[in-house]
């Protein structure tokens, strides 16, 4: 519910104006201790009829977006299909398809610039991804310039990955080809590596999307956008999963059933299970486990077979992919920030094109009053 000083601010009106509206049998209003208060999805849908502007806008809960679509636990870019999308492109023309719209092949991204940076021996992949975007955004004295987008995120793409530290030389050019040569010294598999990629680049409003478009509503640089997303991503329930996911399963390789056990009998989730949104079946998952079983037999088959009442997450098959491959635990988390930057991107080119700072919400004081 919204006072009616929020809902007025939302309508851009004044506060009598209000009252009006409820006169007029456009808004209801109901009193909750001597207070009139108002449905937010009734006041939003009068904004909506009215073309109101407020000058703070005090709802924000229907962002409208042509990026992606969550619907019957199928994930779709611009209304193609994302497993589809891993099948059959390249991870730099489906970065380009969530930016413009516009289907191409062989979409270059630059070389890249590899960012020196003095790190401690602890610092993880995903700690050299959050200074890089930092130091390459002190870089370029154009990032203002919103216009540049896209110019600035693909040459940001590179930077990222060439500043992570080399294990062998790229077989190719491509994107999943020089990460590949970061990640793990195995043989190449960079057909798994870019459709990995290609699943992760966006999530709809995810809460690191979310913040992302903050940043970009106050018409922040793409750096600091990608910045906060990351600064989000970098949570225990969001990005840190997949590390947490690859830990579980390295345990869990000499022994499933007994780490499994374990986790059951001290009351703890076994990670990588589940989703907040997906009602039966991760589409993302499902589409990468089932590239992956071609290079073998899966630890994570065998936990999955103790959990019949849920199903696997993105976080497990990003795990298992690290495991399979000899990558580092934070390898899956490195994988998911350089991805998602095309998606935050994406949103933050639809933000610049709406109502500057129109997240800027209005508090319910439950302190001390003056």
């Amino acid at each position: 519910m919204l006072t009616t000083t929020q809902a007025a601010r939302r309508l851009g009106v004044k506060p009598a104006t209000v009252y009006s509206y409820v006169s007029r049998k456009l808004l209801t209003s109901k009193k909750v201790n001597r207070q009139s208060l108002f449905d937010v999805a009734e006041v939003e849908a009068l904004a909506q009829r009215t073309g109101a502007r407020g000058a703070v806008a005090a709802v924000t809960d229907r962002i409208r977006t042509r990026i992606s679509l969550l619907e019957k636990d199928r994930l779709h870019y611009r209304g193609r299909s994302v497993p589809g999308l891993a099948s059959t492109k390249r991870f730099e023309d489906v970065a380009h398809w969530l930016w413009t719209g516009i289907d191409s092949e062989g979409v270059q991204f630059p070389e890249g610039q590899e960012i020196w940076m003095a790190l401690p021996e602890s610092a993880t992949l995903t700690d050299r991804i959050r200074v890089a975007v930092v130091l390459a955004s002190a870089g370029d004295p154009l990032r203002f310039d919103l216009d540049r987008a896209i110019t600035t995120a693909m040459s940001l793409i590179a930077d990222v990955v060439e500043s992570l530290p080399l294990l062998g030389r790229p077989a190719g050019t491509d994107i999943a080809d020089r990460l590949w040569a970061r990640l793990s010294p195995e043989p190449p598999r960079t057909d798994l590596l870019n459709a990995a990629l290609i699943l992760l680049a966006d999530h709809d409003l995810a809460i690191s999307t979310m913040a992302a478009r903050v940043a970009a509503s106050a018409h922040a640089h793409p750096y600091a956008v990608v910045s906060a997303g990351l600064g989000a991503m970098e949570g225990q329930r969001h990005g840190a999963a997949a590390t947490i996911a690859h830990r579980f399963l390295t345990q869990a390789a000499s022994d499933p059933m007994g780490i499994v056990a374990e986790h059951l009998r001290a009351g703890q989730p076994i990670p990588g299970f589940g989703h907040r949104i997906y009602q039966s079946r991760d589409p993302r998952a499902d589409h990468f486990l089932a590239l992956l079983r071609g290079s073998g037999d899966l630890v994570v088959d065998k936990v999955i077979a103790t959990q019949p009442k849920t199903f696997p997450n993105m976080d497990l098959a990003l795990a298992q992919f690290g495991l399979t491959f000899s990558m580092p635990p934070t390898a899956g988390e490195a994988i998911f920030s350089i991805a998602r930057i095309a998606g935050w991107i994406a949103h933050a080119m639809e933000e610049y094109k709406e109502p500057g700072l129109r997240f800027r919400t209005m508090g319910v004081y439950t302190g001390d009053r003056p």
